[in-house]
């Protein structure tokens, strides 16, 4: 769907957060015949917390390939928010479509993902320079402050959240200043983190809990045989009972047969600039390191990192072939210039692309595949995959375990346990990202 080089191992990926982590871990590519009781595909969150808790929790043999290096994909591009918000679908539409009671455990299991990747940070001892507590939602427009208040309103009426809205004179008063921005709704539910540092940190607990991890390690062929998954690769072959797929928007087409076309990766963009000094803060009056976005459909989100850098990413653009990239992301950067005028010079030092990964249906999807014994999926965190891809993963490990949840209940809720459905007509996937764009730029402009 997108140009070669988004999906190239070899292509670098010129993020911030590699230079803040030098020296990583090098897995070695598979070489040989291997057996596992599972394999893993994809060594992302997903992938990592799913090997992690096989092997910690489970005492489970596991295999993970990854087509590059842990975190080569979204995991080590993200922005780094740890927060809630993991589907596309709108609450009211959830509650309306899958019943309150489904909708609720949804949200729990959302709020408990922040809490475990809070607990393993804490356990494993990963520094991940943790910044700012919630995460901020932010009326670009003076008319969409009443409808974040009502949105907030209706989360803590229908789940019992305890959102706190905050007006133009709030953001200010806290250090949220912008012209751009007009009021503010806080879920204390999330915080920032170094994605790059967090997501090496993982990969180093599962391996030294015992899972077996591979770089440069591209599967190119899956078939089962006797009863057994045989996942071949560039230099070997892996013979599984068991098989979990946790390649999300880097899922390619011809993975498997009955794979094709049930995904819909999104670009998502990111600018950082220089180390800002105080002063320049003072000048524009940011200093919270929350992490915030905006309510667009096409949202903007952005946080002030722990050096005084400051990220600013959004949605949008078609295209990642070279040229077309490089005009999203002076798109981006004019767009945080637009929202923090004081800033208009300072220098931004960093730019980089990444893939998201969208479902028809709009929600998350962790489960078993009917169709195919022993094939399991997670994926489908729609641009908020740090909490929910870890949380999907150690599901994963439950359910691949046959050991429910806590208290013997499963945490999924029933809607996320399909497999993602296939979009109709799948090779116009391009043209429904271009159509969904068109009409979300011109509802982010009305008033």
């Amino acid at each position: 769907m997108y140009h070669d080089s988004a999906l190239d191992p070899a292509t670098p990926v010129k993020s911030w957060w590699a230079e803040t982590l030098p020296g990583v871990t090098c897995y070695s590519a598979l070489t040989g015949d291997v057996e596992t009781e599972v394999a893993i595909i994809g060594g992302g969150y997903t992938g990592l917390s799913a090997a992690y808790h096989l092997a910690h929790d489970h005492q489970i043999d596991a295999v993970v390939l990854e087509r590059a290096y842990p975190g080569w994909g979204a995991s080590g591009r993200s922005a780094g928010f740890c927060c809630m918000g993991s589907a596309r679908l709108p609450w009211d539409k959830i509650v309306a479509r899958y019943g309150l009671d489904e909708a609720r455990r949804f949200w729990r299991s959302q709020e408990a993902a922040v809490e475990l990747v809070a607990g393993l940070i804490a356990h494993e001892g990963i520094d991940v320079e943790r910044t700012g507590s919630g995460e901020i939602t932010l009326a670009h427009l003076p008319s969409r402050a009443q409808s974040i208040e009502e949105e907030a309103d209706y989360l803590d009426t229908t789940f019992g959240a305890t959102h706190v809205f905050l007006s133009k004179p709030d953001l200010v008063e806290r250090g949220m200043n912008s012209p751009r921005l007009h009021a503010g709704v806080q879920n204390p539910v999330g915080f920032g983190l170094n994605p790059w540092k967090y997501v090496n940190g993982l990969a180093a607990a599962a391996r030294a809990a015992g899972a077996r991890i591979h770089g440069g390690t591209e599967v190119v062929h899956w078939t089962r045989n006797g009863g057994r998954h045989e996942l071949m690769t560039p230099a070997g072959r892996v013979r599984a009972a068991k098989v979990l797929i946790a390649t999300a928007a880097y899922t390619p087409e011809d993975l498997h047969d009955d794979f094709g076309g049930r995904v819909l990766p999104a670009l998502s963009s990111i600018v950082v600039t220089r180390p800002l000094a105080r002063d320049e803060l003072e000048l524009q009056g940011w200093s919270d390191t929350t992490p915030a976005c905006d309510c667009r459909h096409l949202l903007n989100y952005f946080r002030l990192l722990p050096d005084g850098r400051f990220l600013f990413g959004g949605r949008g653009g078609v295209s990642a072939a070279p040229g077309m990239l490089a005009r999203q992301l002076a798109r981006i950067e004019a767009a945080f210039r637009r929202y923090f005028p004081a800033w208009a010079g300072v220098e931004v030092t960093h730019r980089w692309s990444g893939l998201v990964c969208l479902a028809a249906d709009l929600v998350p999807h962790v489960g078993a595949w009917p169709e195919q014994p022993g094939a399991h999926f997670a994926l489908c965190y729609h641009g908020n995959g740090v909490a929910m891809g870890t949380w999907s993963g150690r599901a994963a490990a439950r359910l691949i375990a046959g050991v429910p949840g806590k208290g013997g209940e499963d945490e999924r809720a029933d809607f996320i346990r399909r497999p993602p459905p296939r979009f109709p007509l799948a090779f116009l996937r391009p043209l429904y990202l271009r159509g969904a764009y068109l009409k979300y730029g011109l509802d982010d402009i009305m008033p």
